[in-house]
């Protein structure tokens, strides 16, 4: 005789039933996903946070910081939402707009990403 998989409940109905109640699916079904639910905040966290250091430091223009300073705010360099190479072979490391270039002697270059870049 099949068991529920959430509390091993003995089930009677369908062949294919696999829990003995709406309560017991939605327990296992959300149990399966914290684990990865959890990590997705997490590194949501981080990026969100990576942005909002880019955004704090850089006035109205592009500026030159040392990592000390970035990592000094809590810049995580792990985390990036996407990069851009541009046609000399520069990449460019994005968190959502904003962004940074490494240059020599562990300092980099803050930017913007331009609205129209966006589309």
């Amino acid at each position: 005789m099949k068991t529920c998989l959430e509390c091993e409940a003995h089930l009677q109905g369908r062949a294919d039933k696999k829990f003995c109640s709406d309560a017991c699916r939605n327990n296992f079904n959300n149990r399966e996903k914290s684990a990865v639910t959890i990590l997705m905040r997490q590194i949501n966290t981080i990026l969100k946070k990576n942005r909002n250091v880019l955004a704090a430091l850089m006035p109205d223009e592009n500026v030159k910081l040392s990592r000390d300073k970035l990592l000094e705010f809590g810049f995580n360099f792990n985390y990036f939402t996407n990069t851009y190479t541009n046609k000399k072979g520069v990449t460019y490391f994005y968190c959502y707009e904003y962004g940074y270039l490494p240059l020599e002697n562990n300092f980099y270059l803050i930017v913007k990403r331009r609205e129209e870049a966006l589309g």
